[in-house]
């Protein structure tokens, strides 16, 4: 009998990155919006989706493909609010488009995180072509005069064991998310606020877009982030929150 492993990241030693998947069998498929858990191999790559942590560090992460009109006042609140290390992962052909916006989003201190270039779900293409869109992508964000982008949000949160295993080749960590926050769907602001913060633990990876089809995400975010707040939580980089982990494991058949 094979086995996958799903794991939970609590603390990692400097120098020494473990990511963390909750997995079902490769026949499982992911659809946006919904939040299956992720992928892996006993000793293959793995994504990161969670990390509980007793320093109760949090992250919230925000997904940009299309649109120039929410991304800005989403920056502004995150400045007013004192949060300056947000990850936004960007699809670089937008990234490329909106070279402005990119640049506010590197001065405002957040972490970028890419997307991949055409926005393409990685498991339906060949695997020639999702090493081409990767490396234009870093291409891009290169010229862009952003150097190291290291982790990787696959379009759609799509991604399999190959799509996995060829992002760990480029050097890229895979980032999945634990709370989704169902902005895409626009269904109110009190319910985005309800789907963030219900359910909320240290550690969480929160899944929100800055794209112009999440309409309310930019009026839900002063709530979110001072519910963060009351629960004592501090918001942390994906990277920060990887490098101060450690992994623990279980076996799931």
């Amino acid at each position: 009998m094979s086995f996958f492993y799903a794991l939970n990241v609590r603390s990692l030693k400097k120098g020494f990155i473990i990511v963390v998947a909750a997995l079902f069998t490769a026949s499982v498929l992911y659809v946006e919006g919904i939040n299956y858990p992720t992928f892996s191999t006993p000793s293959g790559p793995k994504a990161v989706y969670k990390a509980e942590k007793s320093k109760h560090e949090i992250s919230l992460t925000f997904d940009i493909s299309w649109g120039d009109q929410n991304a800005l006042p989403i920056l502004d609140t995150l400045k007013k609010n004192g949060i300056k290390n947000a990850t936004f992962f960007l699809s670089a052909s937008w990234a490329e488009r909106h070279p402005a916006i990119v640049k506010r989003i590197k001065e405002d201190g957040h972490e970028i995180g890419s997307m991949g270039y055409n926005f393409t779900d990685y498991t339906q293409l060949e695997d020639t072509k999702i090493r081409q869109d990767l490396m234009q992508a870093g291409k891009v964000f290169g010229t862009l005069g952003i150097k190291e982008v290291t982790l990787l949000r696959p379009p759609n949160g799509h991604f399999n064991k190959k799509v996995l295993k060829i992002a760990d080749s480029l050097g890229y960590t895979v980032v999945h998310w634990s709370i989704d926050s169902k902005d895409w769907l626009n269904p109110g602001v009190n319910t985005i606020v309800n789907n963030v913060v219900d359910n909320m633990e240290a550690g969480d990876i929160i899944l929100l877009h800055a794209s112009d089809s999440a309409k309310q995400t930019s009026k839900a975010l002063p709530q979110i982030i001072e519910a963060i707040k009351q629960h004592g939580y501090r918001n942390v980089s994906i990277s920060e929150l990887i490098a101060n982990g450690e992994a623990n494991s279980k076996e799931v058949n």
